[in-house]
């Protein structure tokens, strides 16, 4: 991606989705930074704004509401949103096995990782088609690889795979269009979901994200990557 682009990133006022901001900025691209939080969106673009050019922005990737005044705002003020990076994502059942595991926990958790990247790729998307242009990364995990699955984390662990379907999904429905969609597994990162004993940092973790937010038109579709290598689903 050698112009400057558009990008939007959800979940990023920490972790993973803010240094993905902070390097996509430093790339020259306008990065929008969204937060369910006006404060914490605002907070953290500060926090890397000698990065380059990032505005923050609020969204509630469950609320469909939400997600619909963030695009009737972003066509008003004329952002054409390029990229997309579906980041935000909770994980609250850990510890937890299937046949224990609460029905609220499951619909919190579809909600927010599954539901929440299809509504805003529903409401952007269709724009990049039209433009001929767009990069869609989903941020998964190798815990919804179906190849390696465990009793680790249900809720998450199927949403992930169930994000990894949308991936494919989306793929194949925008095949040909300029829009190239995959999914990204970060590995296991210091982050505040990831912990202070995990092997990666957030600028590693970033990488592939980054790599896939800036493919170049002859670029992978439909695929899943960890450290920019494609991985089994």
């Amino acid at each position: 991606m050698s112009e400057a682009r558009v990008v939007l990133v959800t979940g990023a006022n920490r972790g993973i989705g803010l240094e993905v901001c902070r390097q996509l900025a430093s790339r020259g691209h306008r990065v929008i930074l969204t937060a369910r939080d006006r404060s914490k969106a605002e907070g953290a673009a500060r926090a890397v704004q000698a990065a380059g050019d990032i505005v923050p922005a609020v969204v509630d990737v469950t609320n469909a509401r939400s997600v619909q005044a963030l695009a009737d705002d972003l066509a008003g003020r004329g952002e054409h949103v390029e990229v997309l990076v579906n980041n935000a994502a909770i994980l609250v059942d850990e510890g937890q096995q299937i046949l224990r595991v609460t029905p609220e926990d499951l619909r919190l958790t579809f909600e927010t990782n599954v539901f929440g990247p299809i509504a805003i790729s529903q409401a952007l998307v269709p724009a990049m088609v039209a433009r001929g242009y767009g990069r869609v990364v989903n941020v998964s995990s190798e815990a919804g690889q179906l190849a390696s699955m465990t009793t680790y984390a249900p809720a998450y662990s199927m949403s992930k795979a169930a994000l990894n379907a949308f991936t494919r999904q989306l793929a194949a429905a925008t095949r040909g269009t300029g829009v190239l969609v995959n999914s990204a597994c970060p590995g296991w990162v210091r982050t505040a979901m990831g912990g202070p004993g995990a092997p990666k940092t957030v600028e590693q973790g970033a990488d592939t994200i980054v790599w896939l937010a800036t493919l170049d038109p002859k670029g992978p579709t439909g695929g899943f990557f960890s450290d920019r290598q494609p991985i089994a689903w």
